[in-house]
């Protein structure tokens, strides 16, 4: 997996890349209220915003981490936002992309990077 200094976590699933908020973020944001999701087909540009999430607390744009199109899209998260803070790393993905250039994952951090930059 890969992190983001925006608290995204990447894993990479075939020749696609699985992305979602990491249980920093989501303890950060508090309860999760609201979710909406991109479009599935949409072309994005990296650092473009693609989702936005509310909670009790604040409302947070989740951005595209990569060049490519949202391959899938995690559905069930609009009608159950609350998933974002029970399963955050696992079952509450927001979106799955298919890179047009997978190198730019390498400009992320490792496990033990982001623990550091959370420190």
């Amino acid at each position: 997996m890969k992190f983001t200094e925006e608290h995204e976590w990447l894993r990479v699933e075939g020749d696609l890349v699985v992305v979602g908020i990491t249980e920093h973020a989501s303890e950060q944001l508090g309860d999760v209220v609201f979710v909406e999701l991109p479009e599935e087909g949409t072309e994005v540009t990296k650092d473009e915003e693609v989702c936005v999430i509310e909670s009790v607390k604040a409302a947070s744009d989740i951005l595209a981490p990569l060049d490519g199109e949202i391959a899938e899209v995690n559905g069930p998260l609009v009608d159950e936002p609350g998933k974002v803070n029970d399963d955050p790393m696992e079952g509450a993905w927001f979106f799955k992309i298919k890179p047009s250039d997978l190198s730019q994952m390498d400009d992320y951090m490792d496990e033990n990077e982001y623990k550091d930059f959370i420190g």
